[in-house]
């Protein structure tokens, strides 16, 4: 008698089968009953294949390649290298974790670098509990930071005494590593191969590198600079409804000719104005206009007393020589009366004598006074 040993266990509260599940899906389904559905075709017959070449695997039907066909051929796609297509294969495989379930984010990683951490489950976000015996959150004690920190700067002096090393003409030669020995055992024992030996022993040494030696690669190409960061998010404020004057700011009138109407439309004036732009130009006068219209009316005015007063001080001057010259002319003629009359005084000749000297002094006066005049002020004389 045979026991079964799920008749011994008791039945699972809990049956998790991913790809049970996948396969009732009824995508799948749809796509197992479409392809099943579809009809092999048929190469053409012997005889009528002149010009004809398999290019997709319905062509072969359910045989293989074709001899008579002188090209590649790949019937089922066997022996096709999708690599060198350029990967057209998108097709995911499938994967499992370690507990047996189908990793539905393994998509979310197509694209990606293998060593980047992609975060595609609910689990992620979530804090994981911390496990305070775990070693690799134990602090490591004061030998093993000292031996971290010697091996660190070994490293770093290792890589700035090559890259200085490599700064200078002549340098010296590298020390090379000690000589390694493998035993090599032939796959063929035969004595006609490998001179009749079982066995070998190989000795490994590391080329000795000439200093003197130039670079072999160029290192001075220009590496491509990589993708900038991206631009930073542009905050719009809240849209608001527009008002009437804002419509009316934002009506543009059409571009209208002052000078060109070669299709001789009427254009109304208003509307010519509007395109000319008067109205957008807010007319500013300088308040320098106001400061010289100013001055030029007090230098007028300056200028208008001045020539009133040089015209009465010349009336005046006039008004004096035509007394003077009206009083000698009176003087002559009451002497010519006074001489035609027989009528002369024993003073007559003093008198004058004293006229004529007080004329010559007068006429003296008046030359000198011209003269200081000619030297001073010409235009005067004029």
């Amino acid at each position: 008698m045979s026991i079964k040993l799920n008749e011994l266990l008791p039945a699972p509260s809990n049956v998790s089968d991913d790809w049970t599940r996948t396969r009732n899906d009824p995508w799948f389904k749809e796509h197992k009953e479409h392809f099943g559905a579809l009809v092999s075709k048929e190469p053409p017959p012997y005889g009528k294949r002149k010009g004809w070449s398999p290019r997709t695997p319905e062509d072969f039907g359910d045989g293989g390649a074709f001899p008579e066909i002188h090209m590649a051929q790949f019937p089922l796609g066997m022996g096709q290298d999708i690599s060198r297509k350029g990967g057209t294969e998108k097709t995911l495989a499938l994967q499992f974790d370690t507990e047996g379930k189908l990793r539905y984010d393994a998509i979310a990683k197509i694209g990606h670098h293998k060593d980047k951490m992609v975060y595609a489950r609910l689990s992620d976000t979530k804090g994981g509990a911390i496990d305070e015996e775990d070693e690799s959150f134990i602090r490591p004690d004061d030998d093993a930071v000292a031996d971290t920190t010697e091996a660190t700067r070994a490293a770093l002096e290792k890589i700035t005494n090559s890259k200085m090393d490599a700064a200078l003409p002549v340098r010296h030669a590298e020390k090379t590593g000690p000589a390694q020995y493998i035993r090599y055992t032939p796959s063929q024992q035969a004595g006609n191969f490998n001179s009749g030996a079982e066995q070998r022993i190989i000795r490994m040494v590391e080329a000795q590198h000439d200093p003197m030696e130039p670079p072999k690669f160029k290192i001075n190409q220009k590496i491509p600079r990589p993708p900038p960061s991206p631009p930073a998010p542009v905050l719009h404020s809240p849209s608001r409804k527009v008002t009437v004057k804002e419509q009316a700011d934002w009506k543009i009138p059409p571009c209208i000719s002052n000078w060109k109407n070669p299709k001789g439309y009427t254009i109304a004036l208003d509307k010519r104005l509007a395109a000319d732009g008067r109205g957008l130009q807010q007319v500013h006068i300088n308040e320098n206009f106001a400061k010289l219209a100013e001055s030029l009316y007090i230098a007028d005015r300056k200028a208008r007393e001045a020539v009133e007063m040089r015209a009465q001080v010349e009336r005046r001057v006039a008004q004096k020589k035509k007394e003077e010259q009206e009083e000698k002319m009176r003087a002559l003629a009451q002497k010519a009366r006074a001489e035609r009359a027989g009528i002369r005084k024993t003073k007559d000749e003093d008198t004058e004598a004293k006229e004529r000297d007080v004329i010559r002094k007068d006429r003296m006066d008046d030359r000198r006074r011209e003269r200081n005049i000619a030297r001073n002020k010409p235009e005067k004389l004029d």
